[in-house]
């Protein structure tokens, strides 16, 4: 275990001998989930297309191995659960999790079709190959937990339109719902994780570009602050360990309460 472990005292070993693939895990949730599944008991594997060095590192502190995954790349997809059976023996654990929300993706009377195609492809495509090409270890198992990033977004309008990523998550909340339906009775879960926005450095290039942005997002939390990625990183374990088994197909909303919320007190 890494020596910079925050989870003093909450630390279960539940995922114990099972190994866990994150994309996009070198940052922000993916590299916060890392940690708290390595100290869950998880072999880690990251896959990410950030510098060697970055990936690294990462894989570093939490004892695994990172191999570096452009998930737009059907062959670097197939790549990563190779070399994570390859290497621990299984795979139990996908959290397909990378994912974009650029600039140039705003209103839809202003998003061009290449803005809107390239997020399409990183954040929806992205998480077909994974399960497309995941799924078969885990039949061969006979079990595995698949957890998707979607959004808020995904069940509700957003106040700050991002057209592309709206819908490229709307599809992932799609996609994990029918595959948890279809697999079910082969031992395989598959749920969407649903943040609120969340306190990383994607959000904070983003809003500190325009912090107006920021504060109209931030009116909206009931609970009045953006989330942690630890907090992100939780769920995910949760959702990756047998204290879930009796729960798939499902969107599981992490989100300070803005999907419930119709008036948020001042």
């Amino acid at each position: 275990m890494s020596e910079t472990a925050p989870y003093n005292g909450l630390v279960t070993n539940r995922l114990a001998g099972r190994v866990a693939t994150i994309t996009g895990g070198a940052s922000g949730i993916g590299l916060a989930t890392a940690k708290r599944l390595a100290h869950e008991g998880a072999k880690v594997v990251i896959g990410d297309i950030c510098a060697e060095e970055i990936g690294q590192k990462a894989a570093e502190e939490v004892g695994g191995l990172f191999v570096r995954t452009d998930v737009t790349n059907e062959e670097d997809v197939k790549n990563l659960f190779a070399t994570a059976k390859s290497t621990y023996g299984s795979v139990d654990i996908a959290f397909n999790n990378a994912g974009i929300s650029p600039a140039d993706d705003a209103s839809i009377l202003d998003t061009g079709i290449d803005a809107w195609r390239k997020v399409q492809e990183v954040n929806l495509t992205s998480v077909y190959y994974c399960c497309k090409h995941v799924l078969p270890y885990m039949q061969e198992q006979g079990r595995g937990s698949i957890i998707n990033t979607a959004s808020f977004v995904a069940v509700m309008g957003a106040a700050t339109s991002q057209i592309s990523y709206s819908a490229s998550k709307g599809g992932v909340l799609s996609m994990s719902r029918e595959l948890g339906v279809e697999f079910a009775r082969q031992g395989i879960r598959v749920n969407a994780l649903c943040p609120g926005p969340v306190n990383t450095p994607l959000l904070k290039e983003l809003f500190a570009k325009d912090p107006e942005r920021a504060a109209r997002r931030l009116v909206h939390v009931p609970l009045g602050r953006f989330a942690e990625p630890d907090e992100l990183a939780a769920s995910v374990a949760f959702l990756a360990s047998d204290d879930s088994s009796f729960i798939t197909a499902s969107q599981f909303l992490v989100d300070g309460g803005i999907a419930g919320a119709y008036v948020t007190p001042l």
